[in-house]
């Protein structure tokens, strides 16, 4: 895996790169679609490919563990193959899932015990158990198995977690290096950052996981409830540390405004499920705004749902039509207002790519977040 800066903006700390992979290239800043269990919900692969052309999408190592099962996932020849989509995967190593079942799970140095949501079996995942599975679904990104402290929590605890999510990249980079890729792929590492809401934490996180060498770095523990400020200092603070080049990727993140306020702090890369599971309820993001498509205002509007939309859903159906569509439970709603979303996520950071590569991304982004912030 090959990670290229290309460029940088003049004014912010915004980058425009190429991560090369064996499943093919990826154009950062980039935002990849959520696949949980391995499928991006109501969006079939070839609207994924064809039309939101998303370069990346991520699958879940937690829920593809427990369904479909590492067996059946390893009999289909990994995940590229079973869900039919060439381009590549990046799987997160289950370590949120473990912390959102708080109540489910035991954790100590060995690693996370925990009962399945489907049907309260028990299960152990270590790091080293986390890196076969990875290796198995065959993702070409993997991540480090990791805990993710709550917010808020006590230093104590943020300092106990971060520690033992360093020591669990340890094993995590010692499974790795005995054990080999599979499916004829090159599978890449990368260790998680943590260390809550705390400054010197962080700062240790960062020069711990730096020290790693890996091919890109994640930062995980953000938008689990702290205040967005507080988010945009900690990436701002560990963006200061992390390699220059190498990709950047922070965690669950998170609102169009959230994306670009993080590029320009030197992101790389996103994920989130807000574009899908927002579209499931009507609410839709556009260039001037956000629309809550069942609102009545939209009853007898028979403009195409996003004028400034790039998707072929925008200039086909109308916001009156797609406001039918989801009042009336139509399994097609789903599918239309997920595709506009997941289009205008890419449109978005292919934008910023422009802009970042003609030298004034800071001075479009400062425009961008207030028009984006807008309740139509």
């Amino acid at each position: 895996m090959k990670f290229t800066l290309e460029a940088k903006d003049t004014g912010s700390r915004a980058r425009a790169g190429k991560l090369e992979t064996d499943h093919g290239v990826i154009e950062t800043p980039i935002f990849m679609p959520v696949g949980t269990l391995g499928s991006v919900k109501a969006v079939p692969q070839p609207e994924l490919k064809h039309e939101i052309n998303a370069d990346i999408i991520l699958g879940n190592t937690y829920h593809l563990y427990l369904r479909p099962g590492i067996d059946t996932m390893e009999k289909a020849g990994g995940l590229h193959k079973y869900m039919s989509w060439d381009r590549p995967i990046l799987t997160d190593s289950g370590g949120y899932q473990v912390y959102s079942l708080a109540h489910k799970r035991k954790l100590t140095e060995e690693g996370a015990t925990f009962r399945s949501h489907i049907n309260g079996d028990l299960h152990l995942f270590t790091p080293e158990k986390v890196m076969d599975i990875q290796r198995t679904i065959g993702a070409d990104i993997i991540m480090a198995f990791d805990e993710c402290p709550p917010f808020p929590c006590t230093v104590d605890y943020a300092k106990t977690s971060m520690h033992r999510t360093h020591r669990w990249l340890d094993r995590c980079v010692a499974r790795l290096a005995e054990t080999e890729p599979k499916y004829g792929h090159n599978q890449e590492l990368f260790p998680i950052l943590q260390g809550g809401s705390y400054d010197d934490l962080r700062t240790e996180s960062a020069e711990y996981i730096a020290s790693v060498d890996a091919a890109g770095y994640a930062i995980g523990g953000l938008s689990v409830g702290e205040p967005t400020d507080e988010m945009y200092k900690t990436t701002e603070l560990v963006c200061g540390i992390l390699p220059e080049d190498k990709p950047r990727y922070l965690m669950g993140v998170g609102t169009p405004v959230n994306i670009l306020e993080n590029i320009a702090l030197g992101v790389d890369m996103f994920d989130c499920v807000m574009p899908t599971r927002n579209a499931r309820t009507g609410t839709l993001f556009t260039w001037n705004g956000v629309i809550n498509i069942k609102n009545k205002k939209w009853e007898q509007d028979f403009s195409p749902l996003d004028p400034a939309g790039g998707a072929e859903v925008d200039k086909m159906y109308s916001k009156s039509y797609v406001r039918h569509l989801i009042r009336a439970n139509e399994l097609v709603a789903l599918y239309i207002t997920s595709v506009h979303n997941l289009y205008f996520y890419l449109d978005l950071v292919r934008e910023a790519r422009k802009h970042i590569k003609a030298g004034d991304f800071n001075e479009w982004k400062n425009k961008m977040v207030v028009q984006l912030s807008q309740k139509l």
